[in-house]
C-alpha cells in the first residue's frame, strides 16, 4: 500500500490553487515552555526552518498567538525573502495573556487586528492561507466572525480560508458562505475524535472528515503525536521494529496512508527529531499493516 500522492492541493476548487508536498511543520513548539516566549536554543530553531527549506517541506503552520508572535518572527528572520513555492499557513481567533494563558479573541475588530498583525510580522502583502480558529463558548457568533474572514478575502488581505477546531454544523455553515480550502482539527492514531484538554474543548477531524472527503478539503491534524504516542502503543512497536522506526515514525507514516487529504504537519523543537519526522516520509505501509494498526 504506497503513498499514493506526493502532494496536495489546497484551493483546488478555486482558480488559485496551491501545491505542496504532504509533509509540513507546525512551529508550536518552537516558543518557550507554555508556547511562550523566545525559543530555549534560538539558534536550532532557527536551523529547523532552514533544514525545512532545504529538505522540501514547504508548507509551515504558524500563528502570531504562538510566542506570542514568536514563530512569525523566527519564520520571517530565517526564511525572508521567501522561496517561491513556500505556503505560510497562519492561524487567527485566539489570542493570549500577559499570565501565558490563552483566550478568544474573535470579534471582526480582533480579526482585523490578528490578520494585519501577521501580515507586518510576516513581511508578506497577501497571506496565502489564514485559518479561523474556533474557540467554543465564545461571545461572538461564528458567522460574523468568519464573514469578517471573507471580508478580508475580497480586500486581498487573505488568499485561502480554512477552519480550525471547527464542528460539522460550523464546517456546513462556512461552506454555505464561501470557500473553504482547509480544515485543521485533532487527529492523530491515538486521538481521532473530539477531547477536553485543560477545560478547552478539541474538537477532532474524524467528526468532519465525512464532508472534508465529500467536498475535496485538505485536512490538517493538529496534536497528531502528542495524543498519539502514549496510546495504542503496543502496535505502533510492533510495525516500528518492523521498520526499524521511531514510534513517531510510524505515526506520520500512518496519516500519510490513511487518506491522501491529509496534509501532516508534525512539530518538535529539535532538529534531531524533525530529520527524523521527514524520513518517515520514505515509510511504504502495507495494506496488512494498515488493518494491522486499525
Amino acid at each position: 500500500m504506497k503513498i499514493t500522492e506526493k502532494t496536495i492541493t489546497i484551493g483546488g476548487n478555486t482558480n488559485k490553487p496551491i501545491t505542496v508536498n504532504r509533509l509540513g511543520y507546525g512551529t508550536m513548539r518552537l516558543p518557550g515552555d507554555m508556547v511562550w516566549g523566545e525559543p530555549k536554543n534560538k539558534h536550532e530553531a532557527l536551523e529547523i526552518l532552514r533544514t525545512a527549506r532545504n529538505k522540501g517541506i514547504n508548507f509551515l503552520d504558524t500563528a502570531d498567538f504562538y510566542g506570542d508572535d514568536i514563530t512569525n518572527h523566527l519564520i520571517a528572520e530565517a526564511l525572508h525573502p521567501y522561496y517561491d513555492d513556500l505556503l505560510i499557513c497562519t492561524k487567527v481567533g485566539a489570542g493570549r495573556t500577559p499570565d501565558k494563558g490563552w483566550k478568544v479573541f474573535d470579534t471582526p475588530e480582533n480579526i482585523r487586528t490578528s490578520i494585519d498583525r501577521n501580515l507586518k510580522t510576516l513581511k508578506m502583502e497577501q497571506l496565502q492561507l489564514v485559518h479561523f480558529r474556533i474557540m467554543p463558548n465564545s461571545e461572538t457568533p461564528f458567522k460574523e466572525s468568519l464573514q469578517t474572514m471573507f471580508d478580508l478575502q475580497n480586500e486581498g488581505k487573505i488568499l485561502h480560508i480554512g477552519l480550525s477546531n471547527v464542528s460539522p454544523e460550523e464546517l456546513e455553515i462556512g461552506l454555505s458562505m464561501g470557500n473553504i480550502a482547509s480544515v485543521e482539527n485533532a487527529f492523530g492514531y491515538g486521538q481521532r475524535t473530539s477531547f477536553s484538554f485543560h477545560g478547552q474543548e478539541s474538537r477532532g477531524l474524524q467528526e468532519v472528515m465525512p464532508l472534508c472527503v465529500a467536498n475535496n478539503i485538505t485536512m490538517i491534524p493538529f496534536w497528531s503525536l502528542q495524543n498519539s504516542l502514549p496510546k495504542n502503543n503496543d502496535k505502533i512497536a510492533v510495525i516500528a521494529k518492523k521498520y526499524n522506526a521511531s514510534p513517531a515514525q510510524i505515526n506520520i507514516a500512518w496519516l500519510l496512508h490513511y487518506s491522501d487529504l491529509i496534509l501532516p504537519i508534525p512539530g518538535t523543537s529539535q532538529l534531531k527529531h524533525f530529520e527524523e519526522n521527514i524520513n518517515a516520509r520514505d515509510i511504504q505501509l502495507t495494506e496488512e499493516d494498515m488493518i494491522f494498526l486499525g
